[in-house]
């Protein structure tokens, strides 16, 4: 990333004055980040310089909205840059930093014969249920759309045919909250309600780990999509919230996201 400086410098602007130990950072984050922004979470409240962490998941998209009509927050960490970015050129965030990045995974269920090199024909045949989250709600439905454009340029008419029979089943405004303990994805796989989903590599990899008999599958890189995350510290934020931010980019804090696969920012 280009402009370290001057995003560092800025962030080192809003973390000037001490925190109270009492004030707790509300942060509004990706879905995808649960796992890993609690244990960085705890991790940050231990250090000298620490605070508690309070969190809003759900998919950025929608936390964005709710951001954009003056909801509280001290951090947003988003699945894209987008939604970061609009926020800041709103006047309501400081510049945004991208801070780790994930990519798409296939999850399946233990019948579907599923392989790399195959999974183009095995999402296409109109015979398996195809799951993804829901486009402008959460940025993991429009990289799903961006794999479907994709797929074009490798097979024609591939576009039309999967952006015709994908199943918007998590992400939007009409869909249940996700399950406290579980992974959504592996819920909606294991169910049936989906026979391939998807999602991020780092939510696959989770949803295995709780539904041992599903498949996780590689995505070739020419049909695949890169996801980069941004993150803001909210205009008129805690100190701590902009704290918080740079342990999220020192190596520590990048150590913790690493070991729940997310990638280093490019």
């Amino acid at each position: 990333m280009t402009m370290r400086a001057p995003l560092l410098f800025a962030l080192s602007a809003l973390v000037a004055a001490p925190a109270l130990a009492q004030d707790a950072v509300r942060v509004h984050a990706a879905g995808s980040l649960k796992a890993a922004l609690t244990e960085a979470a705890a991790a940050f409240a231990k250090r000298p310089d620490g605070a508690k962490v309070d969190f809003a998941f759900g998919p950025s998209g929608l936390l964005k909205e709710r951001l954009e009509k003056g909801e509280a927050s001290d951090v947003f960490a988003s699945a894209n840059m987008a939604h970061p970015k609009a926020l800041a050129d709103a006047g309501k965030a400081g510049p945004v930093r991208a801070f780790a990045r994930n990519t798409l995974c296939a999850l399946a269920g233990p019948g579907v014969k599923l392989a790399p090199a195959t999974l183009l024909d095995a999402i296409l045949d109109p015979k398996v249920k195809l799951g993804i989250s829901t486009p402008k709600a959460d940025p993991s439905g429009d990289y799903a759309w961006q794999l479907f454009a994709n797929a074009e340029k490798l097979k024609a008419g591939a576009q039309k045919a999967l952006e015709a029979k994908a199943l918007k089943l998590t992400g939007g405004l009409g869909h249940p909250p996700p399950p406290k303990d579980r992974t959504v994805y592996g819920v909606i796989v294991a169910k049936g309600e989906a026979d391939v989903f998807l999602t991020y590599c780092t939510n696959a990899i989770l949803a295995k780990k709780e539904e041992p008999q599903l498949q996780v599958v590689s995505i070739p890189d020419d049909l695949n999509v890169g996801a980069d995350y941004g993150m803001v510290v909210m205009t008129g934020a805690k100190a701590a919230g902009g704290r918080l931010a740079q342990f999220l980019l020192s190596p520590d804090g990048q150590a913790i996201l690493g070991a729940f696969g997310f990638a280093p920012p490019r």
